[in-house]
């Protein structure tokens, strides 16, 4: 068995969409980044490649590469379960924390873990999702952007699974 943690932040910018967990939030202001900047995504592949041994996703999705201009990180995370079973490895379960004022990550909590269980293979009970504010403090407390970190156990794949 192998532990990796990841983290990813990005601010807010008027006029992209707000996606977290690869689920699109209506009426709320989406974040900056070279992809669709989905935090929840991004912390969960850095987990993921963490625990592989493997770098992290600005080696193998630079920002500089327009390949990956406005891709959808559901899509790089399907690219990061590829890899981890390649090497011979499955996710056994993923726990994740979105740090923000707002969305309320509650109201989000069964859409989410039900999109990521499914890209990860894993029963939506194996995907913990919370959600937390700082009070105020920092830059997730004033509003100016949203956080997330995420843990994962990785285990070796059964010979037939990879």
């Amino acid at each position: 068995m192998r532990v990796g943690i990841g983290f990813d932040a990005h601010r807010f910018s008027h006029g992209r969409k707000l996606i977290l967990g690869g689920v699109e939030i209506p009426d709320e202001v989406g974040l900056s980044g070279h992809s669709d900047a989905d935090v929840v995504i991004h912390a969960l592949m850095d987990a993921i490649l963490g625990a592989c041994g493997e770098r992290d996703i600005g080696f193998h999705f630079p920002s500089d590469d327009p390949t990956f201009e406005g891709i959808s990180s559901v899509e790089l995370l399907s690219r990061v379960v590829g890899m981890v079973r390649g090497r011979g490895f499955r996710v056994s379960n993923a726990d994740i924390t979105v740090v923000c004022e707002k969305p309320r990550i509650s109201d989000l909590h069964g859409e989410i873990t039900s999109k990521l269980s499914r890209i990860l293979g894993i029963e939506k009970e194996s995907v913990s999702l919370k959600g937390t504010t700082t009070e105020g403090m920092g830059f997730t407390g004033r509003s100016e952007g949203i956080a997330s970190i995420a843990v994962v156990l990785l285990e070796e794949a059964e010979k037939e699974q990879r």
